[in-house]
């Protein structure tokens, strides 16, 4: 039985949205965040961005999912946010020279673009 691209592509949002939430849980929990002390509001409004990009991803996963309306735009709109972190995010471990972590966004930033653009070819699967 054939996979379908929208179905894979929903379930990486929502695996990559509960694990963003989980990933800064487990760091908050175990004191791995030491700019709380040292750069409060700066990883405040981190966090409060890391959060809702990851509700965006669930959100827009099961939209997906359950052919709601609004679900392809909330995915689009998800995956957006997703990129933009991605991006950003690994200057941090490239200067503390955490480079298990730099390769971990890389295979996360190429399969992004890999399911936006498949967003883009497989428009009508998307949509329905």
């Amino acid at each position: 039985m054939k996979m379908k691209v929208k179905k894979i592509a929903a379930v990486y949002s929502i695996i990559v949205g509960v694990s963003m939430i989980g990933m800064w849980t487990v760091f908050y929990v175990t004191g791995g965040i030491p700019e709380i002390n040292t750069e409060p509001a700066k990883i405040t409004m981190h966090l409060i961005a890391e959060f809702v990009t990851a509700i965006m991803l669930i959100l827009g996963g099961f939209g997906l999912i359950s052919n709601r309306k609004w679900g392809f735009q909330t995915y689009l709109l998800s995956m957006g946010m997703l990129m933009y972190t991605l991006i950003v995010s690994p200057g941090y471990y490239i200067q503390r020279r955490d480079f298990t972590f730099v390769a971990m966004f890389a295979v996360f930033i190429i399969l992004a673009l890999i399911f936006i653009v498949m967003s883009y070819l497989k428009r009508d699967e998307f949509l329905t």
